[in-house]
């Protein structure tokens, strides 16, 4: 038997086997959705029947109710069919293609033994006269087919070279958009340090600022606080110092009218007023005094006695009398001209 008689053979065989499978396979399902009807018949009359007996007996629900349910039994038992019609088509399509396969791989390898018988013959250079024209184009097909190989080869190998040019382009640009997006995170961490750093900078410059501020009113206010109590000090010493000339100036004054009414020829004075108390008595001296007249004050048993003077005639002391008594800003209307002794000089 040639070797082509032998493929044709090995290939009946195989196509044979696979329709008895599928002629086996169809008639299994055929039968079992037979017998789902079978089935799904008898439970309609069975649930029927059980249905019937019991509206008789109890009267539970109305007929409608029945209809329902053997409708939805009925698209459940439809259901189930058609699944295992599908499961039956899918396993017809599967054994089909596991034919195919196998017609596949009994020409592959009879196109491969064709090859070794060729290559043997080749080896012991038998004359092509020899060789069957079917093995001549069974030789063709394989140098068709390892070129065919080759070029599929040759194009996986390229396909997985452009695959791997891209995987690594891919992963240099994931690479970089990493390394910007380390660099670009860098940046900002670097930013947001600076502009921490420059808000700090800032606030110790504004406290510092504020602090300086702060201490330059508090010398001012020292100062001004400094000065104010110099100030004090210095107005209570002028007061001080002016109580003192006035009393300085009024004991000189008292003095100098002592001496004079002591140690005078005559001591003609005018007598002006007679205050009850010494503020009186110093208030009308000032009056007196600021007109330009010198004032003697002299404490009797009544009062306090304010004269002007002295002076060395009686003439002289009634001009000054006149002139105080028409002196309407004194009030001293009431004036007159005595012949006045101190009281340690009297006898």
């Amino acid at each position: 038997m040639s070797m082509n008689n032998k493929q044709r053979w090995l290939g009946g065989v195989v196509l044979l086997g696979g329709g008895i499978l599928l002629a086996a396979l169809l008639l299994k399902g055929k039968e079992e959705i037979q017998l789902t009807d079978v089935q799904g018949t008898s439970t309609g009359q069975i649930q029927q029947n059980s249905s019937s007996s019991q509206n008789e007996m109890v009267q539970l629900q109305p007929v409608t109710v029945d209809i329902e349910t053997e409708k939805r039994l009925l698209a459940e038992q439809k259901r189930a069919r058609e699944k295992s019609v599908a499961e039956q088509e899918a396993r017809a399509a599967q054994f089909l293609e596991m034919q195919q396969q196998a017609e596949a791989d009994a020409a592959r390898k009879a196109a491969e033994e064709y090859a070794a018988i060729n290559a043997r013959r080749t080896a012991a250079q038998q004359s092509s006269d020899n060789i069957p024209p079917e093995l001549i184009e069974d030789e063709k097909v394989k140098q068709k087919r390892l070129a065919d190989e080759k070029l599929l080869a040759q194009k996986k190998q390229e396909q997985q070279k452009t695959e791997q040019v891209k995987t690594e382009n891919a992963k240099k640009e994931a690479e970089r958009k990493k390394q910007e997006q380390l660099k670009a995170e860098q940046l900002k961490i670097e930013n947001t340090k600076k502009e921490a750093e420059r808000k700090a900078v800032e606030e110790a410059n504004k406290k510092a600022e504020e602090k300086k501020k702060a201490d330059e009113r508090k010398k001012a206010e020292d100062a001004r606080k400094l000065n104010e109590k110099k100030e004090l000090e210095r107005k209570e010493a002028e007061k001080k110092e002016t109580a003192r000339k006035a009393e300085a100036q009024k004991k000189a004054e008292a003095d100098t009218a002592r001496d004079l009414l002591e140690n005078g020829d005559k001591q003609w004075m005018v007598q002006v007023a007679l205050a009850v108390n010494e503020a009186n008595a110093d208030a009308l001296s000032a009056k007196l005094k600021a007109k330009g007249y010198k004032v003697t004050q002299s404490p009797t048993s009544k009062g306090i006695r304010l004269m002007v003077g002295p002076s060395k005639d009686r003439s002289s002391a009634d001009i000054i009398r006149k002139k105080i008594a028409a002196d309407e800003s004194l009030g001293m209307k009431s004036a007159w001209v005595i012949d006045w002794v101190p009281l340690d000089k009297r006898n």
